[in-house]
């Protein structure tokens, strides 16, 4: 247990250490700093969660006092549980397959030192998040992420274009970051602490369920899980993230800052109970996000575009669980879908890296026998991201919308909308598949991926495929969850949609069975497809409602409005001095007669008053 404070301290400190080199190391000595700082703190977690498997005790550490104002003492300290457990497994574990894989493919580039560097800090600061046992610290962490996060998308800063994607992922996620914020004050201010567990214990013993203050507070911290976590309405950053390296979007995505949102639902289950109509608003919210994100990935061309719009579809799904009441559910999947995705980016990157950095994918194509490795990995991942039996995302999928099934009243609507949203992911997600592999080769590969690429991939393959046989360490973390009793028919039809979108993938894409050209080139078809590809024009609502006019303001007090009032007094004091030099002549008979004539005036006064 003592040693646990070196978990995040070790990418810590290799992130310090590559800064202070200011890029003049050895490219051996970087790769060797960023992947093997990551992979010591992968065996450390190991070993922590093997001490934790064998005795199920939960551990604190206290390093130190971080603050002492009044009776407000946060502490730097560390609270370790089976969800802490899980989670960083997931981050150092998924982590250093993702840089191990960096290696390769960002070897040839001129930044890798300030590559890892951002890597390793990111990696930290998604480790304190999830460490910390109180929530100040925890937000010391969200916030690191949040930098990280603008850093690593805009890495490629010499194009504009990556400088606004990462400016937006940074202003847009400040939005809940603010909420959150806020409803720390809140809590602090009502509870009087922000240590997680002692803040729930007295949440319970000084609020009733449906209380007016949960509802607030929780609906603040959903405000910051929506934003961190890419939902609706917050979700517009994450498909513009793209525009950093792929590796970068692979930790975003698999194993880093968008499950930071559910990670704090989760971890604040408490007063999400004591407040039913915030817990119903995070069902409806992944339902509706998971939903809109499903439609556009239909419609997109470039390959890492539509894994981006899956992240945010299948986050969808982990706050349907967390909405529905199913923790453990909803945590299970977020652990799978950190091997699928990882899988799916790392896959699309070493396409991409192959194919001279093309991405759209139908200048693709036939790549199923020129990349084979490629081809099975790109497979296996959008197997389980569809759900398909006997993958990892089957179970937890499936988990997930046989309790929504259970929900009284509109249980079934949600696990209809889930259901709906399990076809789409299979149809965009072979679609992809068919496109890229299958078909007519256009642009032919020049290079094959090394071992440092390979390896991760084919670690992920396996959990993958077998991940859904993993008993994660949350009994003791959530409360007993029933086991849903649904009946054989909900079962079937939950198991035979990911087939069905499948089916009608191959009948579109690959085996030609079925036509939508007719539908794809009338009116409405192309409408619904430009709204699906410009992510159903959300963008351009929030463009209109408050980016053109924030421009306009701020144009308008570019000249600052009030500087006017004072530039009419410093025009006012100009035109005096003009007219008072003008009776600067340098005669001597006009100074005179001003003199006498002062003088004469003088006297007039005082005589006036005088009488």
């Amino acid at each position: 247990m003592a040693g646990v404070w070196l978990i995040p301290l070790l990418p810590l400190a290799s992130a310090l250490l590559l800064i202070l080199s200011t890029g003049k190391m050895p490219r051996q000595l970087v790769a060797l700093l960023g992947a093997g700082s990551v992979g010591l703190a992968a065996i450390c977690v190991a070993l922590l969660a093997r001490d934790f498997l064998a005795d199920g005790e939960v551990r604190q550490l206290t390093l130190w006092t971080w603050l002492a104002v009044g009776e407000f003492t946060p502490r730097i300290a560390f609270y370790i549980d089976g969800l802490t457990v899980v989670m960083m497994s997931v981050i150092t574990g998924v982590g250093f397959l993702i840089h191990l894989y960096s290696i390769e493919f960002m070897w040839d580039d001129e930044s890798i030192c300030r590559y890892f560097a951002y890597m390793n800090l990111f990696v930290a600061a998604m480790l304190v998040l999830v460490m910390a046992d109180n929530l100040l610290l925890l937000y010391l962490g969200w916030e690191g992420v949040g930098l990280c996060s603008y850093l690593l998308v805009g890495f490629w800063y010499r194009d504009p274009a990556n400088g606004r994607a990462a400016r937006k992922a940074f202003i847009v996620t400040r939005v809940g970051d603010t909420a959150m914020a806020l409803g720390l004050f809140l809590l602090f201010t009502e509870l009087g602490t922000l240590d997680i567990q002692p803040m729930l214990v007295a949440a319970n013993s000084h609020w009733q369920v449906g209380d007016s203050l949960p509802i607030l507070a929780t609906a603040l911290l959903l405000g910051g899980a929506v934003g961190k976590s890419a939902q609706l309405p917050l979700h517009t950053w994450l498909p513009d993230a793209m525009a950093g390296p792929t590796p970068v979007s692979a930790l975003i995505h698999a194993a880093t800052m968008v499950t930071a949102g559910v990670y704090l639902i989760a971890r604040t289950f408490g007063l999400f109970l004591l407040a039913p109509p915030t817990q119903e608003a995070v069902a409806w919210i992944g339902l509706l996000t998971l939903l809109l994100a499903a439609f556009a990935a239909l419609a997109q061309s470039d390959i890492k575009r539509i894994l981006a719009y899956s992240t945010i579809s299948q986050i969808g799904y982990m706050f349907l669980a967390l909405g529905v009441g199913a923790y453990a559910s909803g945590i299970f999947h977020l652990v799978t879908h950190a091997f699928f995705k990882a899988l799916l980016f790392l896959a699309a990157g070493a396409v991409i890296h192959c194919l001279h950095h093309e991405h759209n994918i139908f200048r693709m194509g036939g790549l199923r026998t020129r990349l084979p490795v490629i081809f099975w990995s790109f497979l296996i991942g959008s197997a389980a991201l569809a759900a398909l039996p006997f993958t990892s995302g089957f179970y937890s999928k499936d988990a997930i919308l046989l309790s929504a099934w259970e929900i009284p009243g509109i249980g079934p609507w949600l696990w209809a909308g889930g259901l709906l949203g399990a076809m789409l992911t299979g149809i965009y997600s072979f679609r992809l598949v068919f496109v890229v592999f299958f078909g007519s080769a256009h642009t032919e590969p020049d290079r094959q991926p090394g071992w440092k690429m390979a390896t991760p991939l084919i670690v992920l393959c396996v959990l993958s495929l077998l991940g859904g046989l993993l008993v994660l360490p949350l009994s003791g973390v959530f409360p007993p969850a029933a086991h849903p009793a649904a009946s054989h028919a909900v079962e079937y039809i939950s198991i035979g949609t990911p087939l069905l979108g499948l089916l009608l993938a191959y009948l579109l894409f690959l085996g030609r069975q079925l036509s939508i050209d007719t539908l794809a080139d009338g009116p409405l078809g192309r409408g619904l497809s430009d709204l699906w590809l410009k992510g159903w024009r959300i963008d351009q609502l929030y463009d209109a409602v408050w980016v053109r006019p924030y421009l306009g303001l701020s144009h308008w007090w570019r000249n600052e409005p009030v500087d006017r009032i004072y530039n009419a007094l410093v025009s006012l004091c100009q035109w005096a001095h003009h007219r008072l030099c003008a009776l600067q002549t340098g005669q001597l008979r006009w100074y005179a007669t001003s003199m006498v004539f002062g003088l004469v005036l003088l006297v007039a006064i005082m005589l006036r008053n005088a009488t």
